[in-house]
Protein backbone atom coordinates (compact mmCIF):
# COMPACT_ATOMS: atom_id res chain seq x y z
CA UNK A 1 0.00 0.00 0.00
CA UNK A 2 2.99 2.27 0.49
CA UNK A 3 1.80 4.40 3.38
CA UNK A 4 3.19 3.95 6.87
CA UNK A 5 0.16 4.80 8.98
CA UNK A 6 1.85 4.62 12.36
CA UNK A 7 4.57 7.06 11.31
CA UNK A 8 2.00 9.52 10.01
CA UNK A 9 -0.08 9.23 13.17
CA UNK A 10 2.95 9.69 15.42
CA UNK A 11 4.04 12.78 13.47
CA UNK A 12 0.57 14.27 13.69
CA UNK A 13 0.27 13.47 17.39
CA UNK A 14 3.66 15.06 18.05
CA UNK A 15 2.69 18.22 16.17
CA UNK A 16 -0.58 18.50 18.08
CA UNK A 17 0.83 17.46 21.46
CA UNK A 18 0.90 20.97 22.94
CA UNK A 19 -2.26 22.33 21.38
CA UNK A 20 -5.99 21.80 21.77
CA UNK A 21 -6.58 21.99 18.02
CA UNK A 22 -7.02 18.28 17.40
CA UNK A 23 -9.46 18.02 20.32
CA UNK A 24 -11.51 20.97 19.10
CA UNK A 25 -11.81 19.42 15.65
CA UNK A 26 -12.91 16.11 17.13
CA UNK A 27 -15.47 18.00 19.20
CA UNK A 28 -17.04 19.40 16.04
CA UNK A 29 -16.89 16.07 14.22
CA UNK A 30 -18.52 14.21 17.13
CA UNK A 31 -21.24 16.86 17.42
CA UNK A 32 -22.03 16.71 13.69
CA UNK A 33 -22.10 12.90 13.63
CA UNK A 34 -24.33 12.79 16.70
CA UNK A 35 -26.76 15.32 15.19
CA UNK A 36 -27.13 13.17 12.06
CA UNK A 37 -28.90 10.46 14.05
CA UNK A 38 -29.19 9.30 17.62
CA UNK A 39 -26.34 10.45 19.90
CA UNK A 40 -25.70 6.77 20.66
CA UNK A 41 -22.80 5.01 18.88
CA UNK A 42 -24.58 1.67 19.00
CA UNK A 43 -27.36 2.98 16.76
CA UNK A 44 -25.38 5.66 14.91
CA UNK A 45 -22.63 4.08 12.83
CA UNK A 46 -21.14 7.42 11.73
CA UNK A 47 -20.79 8.45 15.36
CA UNK A 48 -19.21 5.11 16.25
CA UNK A 49 -16.53 5.61 13.59
CA UNK A 50 -15.66 9.07 14.92
CA UNK A 51 -15.48 7.84 18.51
CA UNK A 52 -13.19 4.97 17.53
CA UNK A 53 -10.89 7.47 15.77
CA UNK A 54 -11.00 9.74 18.82
CA UNK A 55 -9.73 6.90 21.01
CA UNK A 56 -6.63 6.46 18.86
CA UNK A 57 -5.84 10.16 19.30
CA UNK A 58 -6.42 10.02 23.06
CA UNK A 59 -9.16 12.64 22.95
CA UNK A 60 -10.18 13.34 26.57
CA UNK A 61 -13.52 11.94 27.69
CA UNK A 62 -14.57 15.43 28.76
CA UNK A 63 -14.30 16.66 25.16
CA UNK A 64 -16.32 13.72 23.87
CA UNK A 65 -19.00 14.06 26.56
CA UNK A 66 -19.30 17.81 25.95
CA UNK A 67 -19.89 17.29 22.22
CA UNK A 68 -22.46 14.54 22.86
CA UNK A 69 -24.27 16.61 25.48
CA UNK A 70 -24.40 19.53 23.06
CA UNK A 71 -25.93 17.28 20.39
CA UNK A 72 -28.47 15.91 22.88
CA UNK A 73 -29.37 19.35 24.17
CA UNK A 74 -30.04 22.68 22.57
CA UNK A 75 -27.13 22.73 20.15
CA UNK A 76 -28.47 24.05 16.85
CA UNK A 77 -25.31 24.89 14.90
CA UNK A 78 -25.51 23.80 11.28
CA UNK A 79 -22.35 22.45 9.72
CA UNK A 80 -21.84 21.67 6.06
CA UNK A 81 -19.52 18.94 4.80
CA UNK A 82 -17.26 20.19 2.04
CA UNK A 83 -14.52 18.60 -0.03
CA UNK A 84 -11.80 20.51 -1.85
CA UNK A 85 -9.28 19.04 -4.26
CA UNK A 86 -5.99 20.40 -5.44
CA UNK A 87 -2.37 19.97 -6.37
CA UNK A 88 0.83 20.56 -4.44
CA UNK A 89 4.44 20.85 -5.57
CA UNK A 90 5.57 18.59 -8.42
CA UNK A 91 2.01 17.59 -9.26
CA UNK A 92 1.27 15.98 -5.89
CA UNK A 93 -2.43 15.45 -5.19
CA UNK A 94 -4.40 16.59 -2.15
CA UNK A 95 -7.96 16.16 -0.87
CA UNK A 96 -9.24 18.42 1.91
CA UNK A 97 -12.37 17.55 3.88
CA UNK A 98 -13.95 20.28 5.96
CA UNK A 99 -16.86 20.82 8.34
CA UNK A 100 -17.95 24.42 8.43
CA UNK A 101 -20.70 26.66 9.68
CA UNK A 102 -19.49 29.42 7.36
CA UNK A 103 -18.76 28.41 3.76
CA UNK A 104 -17.74 31.96 2.89
CA UNK A 105 -14.90 31.65 5.39
CA UNK A 106 -13.70 28.17 4.51
CA UNK A 107 -13.28 28.22 0.74
CA UNK A 108 -11.08 31.38 0.63
CA UNK A 109 -8.97 30.06 3.53
CA UNK A 110 -8.32 26.75 1.78
CA UNK A 111 -7.55 28.48 -1.51
CA UNK A 112 -5.16 30.87 0.22
CA UNK A 113 -3.32 27.98 1.92
CA UNK A 114 -2.81 26.32 -1.47
CA UNK A 115 -1.72 29.50 -3.24
CA UNK A 116 0.75 30.60 -0.56
CA UNK A 117 2.49 27.23 -0.36
CA UNK A 118 3.19 26.19 -3.91
CA UNK A 119 -0.14 24.58 -4.69
CA UNK A 120 -3.37 25.34 -6.47
CA UNK A 121 -6.96 24.23 -6.09
CA UNK A 122 -8.59 22.10 -8.75
CA UNK A 123 -12.18 21.49 -9.69
CA UNK A 124 -14.32 18.83 -8.07
CA UNK A 125 -13.22 15.39 -9.25
CA UNK A 126 -9.81 16.52 -10.50
CA UNK A 127 -8.00 14.50 -7.83
CA UNK A 128 -10.44 12.22 -6.01
CA UNK A 129 -10.62 9.73 -8.87
CA UNK A 130 -7.06 8.75 -7.96
CA UNK A 131 -8.03 7.86 -4.39
CA UNK A 132 -10.11 5.01 -2.96
CA UNK A 133 -12.30 5.22 0.16
CA UNK A 134 -10.65 2.78 2.57
CA UNK A 135 -10.98 1.52 6.13
CA UNK A 136 -7.59 1.37 7.88
CA UNK A 137 -7.35 -0.46 11.20
CA UNK A 138 -4.13 -1.21 13.06
CA UNK A 139 -3.34 -3.47 16.01
CA UNK A 140 -0.25 -4.46 17.96
CA UNK A 141 0.74 -7.79 19.47
CA UNK A 142 -0.24 -9.91 16.47
CA UNK A 143 1.55 -11.03 13.33
CA UNK A 144 0.10 -10.52 9.86
CA UNK A 145 -0.52 -14.26 9.65
CA UNK A 146 -2.42 -14.28 12.94
CA UNK A 147 -4.53 -11.34 11.83
CA UNK A 148 -5.28 -13.02 8.52
CA UNK A 149 -6.42 -16.18 10.30
CA UNK A 150 -8.53 -14.15 12.70
CA UNK A 151 -10.30 -12.33 9.87
CA UNK A 152 -10.79 -15.49 7.83
CA UNK A 153 -12.47 -17.09 10.84
CA UNK A 154 -14.83 -14.11 10.85
CA UNK A 155 -15.45 -14.67 7.12
CA UNK A 156 -13.90 -11.32 6.21
CA UNK A 157 -12.02 -10.91 2.94
CA UNK A 158 -10.13 -7.61 3.20
CA UNK A 159 -7.97 -5.76 0.68
CA UNK A 160 -4.60 -6.19 2.37
CA UNK A 161 -2.84 -6.96 5.65
CA UNK A 162 0.63 -5.50 6.16
CA UNK A 163 3.16 -5.33 8.96
CA UNK A 164 4.21 -1.70 9.36
CA UNK A 165 6.63 -0.80 12.14
CA UNK A 166 5.41 -2.68 15.25
CA UNK A 167 1.79 -2.92 14.16
CA UNK A 168 -0.28 -4.87 11.69
CA UNK A 169 -2.41 -2.69 9.45
CA UNK A 170 -5.60 -3.95 7.82
CA UNK A 171 -6.83 -2.23 4.67
CA UNK A 172 -10.51 -2.99 4.01
CA UNK A 173 -13.61 -1.74 2.27
CA UNK A 174 -15.27 1.16 4.14
CA UNK A 175 -18.35 -0.92 4.91
CA UNK A 176 -16.11 -3.49 6.63
CA UNK A 177 -14.84 -1.00 9.23
CA UNK A 178 -17.08 -2.18 12.06
CA UNK A 179 -16.93 -5.86 11.08
CA UNK A 180 -13.11 -5.86 11.22
CA UNK A 181 -13.15 -4.18 14.61
CA UNK A 182 -15.74 -6.61 15.94
CA UNK A 183 -13.59 -9.52 14.76
CA UNK A 184 -10.65 -8.12 16.71
CA UNK A 185 -12.77 -7.45 19.78
CA UNK A 186 -14.12 -11.01 19.69
CA UNK A 187 -10.47 -12.12 19.88
CA UNK A 188 -9.88 -9.91 22.92
CA UNK A 189 -8.25 -6.98 21.06
CA UNK A 190 -9.91 -3.71 22.03
CA UNK A 191 -7.13 -1.17 21.48
CA UNK A 192 -6.29 0.07 17.98
CA UNK A 193 -3.24 2.04 16.86
CA UNK A 194 -5.18 3.29 13.85
CA UNK A 195 -8.93 3.34 13.18
CA UNK A 196 -9.67 5.50 10.17
CA UNK A 197 -12.05 5.83 7.26
CA UNK A 198 -9.75 7.51 4.80
CA UNK A 199 -9.08 8.30 1.16
CA UNK A 200 -6.11 6.18 0.12
CA UNK A 201 -4.10 7.15 -2.94
CA UNK A 202 -3.90 4.51 -5.65
CA UNK A 203 -0.27 5.46 -6.28
CA UNK A 204 2.20 7.31 -4.07
CA UNK A 205 4.97 9.63 -5.16
CA UNK A 206 8.15 10.93 -3.55
CA UNK A 207 9.32 14.51 -3.89
CA UNK A 208 12.78 16.04 -4.17
CA UNK A 209 14.01 17.55 -0.91
CA UNK A 210 12.99 21.10 -1.79
CA UNK A 211 9.57 19.98 -2.95
CA UNK A 212 9.06 17.89 0.19
CA UNK A 213 9.80 20.85 2.46
CA UNK A 214 7.30 23.02 0.56
CA UNK A 215 4.74 20.22 0.54
CA UNK A 216 4.96 19.77 4.31
CA UNK A 217 4.39 23.50 4.74
CA UNK A 218 1.30 23.26 2.54
CA UNK A 219 -0.11 20.30 4.50
CA UNK A 220 0.58 22.06 7.80
CA UNK A 221 -1.14 25.22 6.54
CA UNK A 222 -4.22 23.25 5.50
CA UNK A 223 -4.39 21.25 8.73
CA UNK A 224 -4.05 24.46 10.75
CA UNK A 225 -7.30 25.80 9.30
CA UNK A 226 -10.15 25.80 11.80
CA UNK A 227 -12.67 24.13 9.48
CA UNK A 228 -10.42 21.44 8.00
CA UNK A 229 -10.97 17.98 9.47
CA UNK A 230 -8.90 15.73 7.22
CA UNK A 231 -6.19 16.16 4.60
CA UNK A 232 -5.35 13.23 2.30
CA UNK A 233 -2.50 13.13 -0.20
CA UNK A 234 -0.39 10.85 -2.37
CA UNK A 235 3.07 11.79 -1.11
CA UNK A 236 5.24 9.28 0.71
CA UNK A 237 7.73 11.03 2.95
CA UNK A 238 11.28 9.74 2.97
CA UNK A 239 12.54 8.79 6.41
Amino acid sequence: MGRKWNNIKEKKASKDANTSRVYAKFGVEIYVAAKKGEPDPESNRALKVVLERAKTYNVPKAIIDRALDKAKGSGDENYEELRYEGFGPNGSMIIVDALTNNVNRTAPAVRSAFNKNGGNMGVSGSVSYMFDPTAVIGVEGKSAEEVMDLLLEADLDVRDILEEEEAVIVYAEPDQFHAVQEAFKAAGITEFTVAELTMLAQNFVTLPEEGQVLFEKLIDALEDLEDVQQVYHNVEFEE
